[in-house]
């Protein structure tokens, strides 16, 4: 590989009773993955839909596939796993995932935990939300910076764990790498509470991915205690 990969990451139940975030990564000969999926609390077995999806992406990326097909390949084995243990549909998880591969890199997501972008310490772009608020801001109607405390924020448009008629990833890919790009994975409970601009900020001073993470922690509990606080997880990769 043309770089050098560090990364780290971290996952916290917040002020909630049960942590319904799960990571994964994987490190093939050729590719470094990254996954992170956020269950959906409100239907009952969201801790079980992050950890199965993650395992399921991480056994189709270890066998070379894609991340669309460890996706889709994910979603199918979801959808059985509700038909046999009788969980009708509420088995339902965000997802994200990032590959990187010499000096390229892509990811693919569904839902609304983020995938970030940076370069040079500055925020470059992050993917968009499958949620009510992200499609009032692509129309015009709200600003970005209203989507955080939207009242329909955790509405959500496409998740794993329900029929599709058609793939409902969202896919970036040819993202040209230097020595100085940066990727964060996120659940909502995480970029909530913490803006674009401070992630940069504390990303600037970071020495390494896990003190950036636990900087960007701080600000979080900061921000969020006392409020019900939702699960909270990162994964933070630097190229250098």
């Amino acid at each position: 590989m043309a770089f050098d990969i560090s990364y780290g990451s971290l996952t916290n139940q917040g002020e909630r009773a049960i942590n319904e975030d799960y990571l994964g990564i994987v490190v093939t000969r050729d590719v470094v993955s990254f996954i992170l999926c956020d269950g959906l609390g409100g239907h009952g077995n969201g801790d079980v839909a992050s950890k199965f999806v993650v395992e399921q992406m991480q056994n189709s990326l270890e066998q070379s596939k894609s991340i669309e097909e460890s996706i889709m390949y994910a979603q199918e084995e979801l959808l059985k796993k509700q038909i046999v243990e009788n969980a009708g549909n509420s088995m339902k998880t965000t997802v994200t995932c990032v590959s990187v591969s010499d000096a390229m890199a892509r990811f693919g997501h569904v839902g609304d935990s983020r995938i970030y972008l940076f370069e040079k310490n500055k925020y470059k772009l992050r993917s968009q939300d499958h949620s009510i608020p992200q499609m009032l801001v692509n129309r015009g109607d709200i600003r970005e910076k209203d989507i955080r405390h939207h009242e329909d924020r955790s509405r959500l448009l496409r998740v794993m764990g329900t029929e599709w008629n058609g793939p409902k990833y969202q896919m970036v890919d040819n993202i040209l790498l230097n020595k100085n790009t940066t990727f964060l994975l996120c659940s909502d409970g995480f970029w909530e509470l913490i803006d674009e601009k401070t992630m940069g900020k504390t990303l600037k001073k970071a020495k390494d991915p896990e003190s950036w993470l636990k900087d960007m922690e701080q600000i979080i509990w900061k921000n969020g205690r006392g409020t019900n606080m939702d699960n909270y997880s990162a994964i933070a990769v630097f190229i250098r």
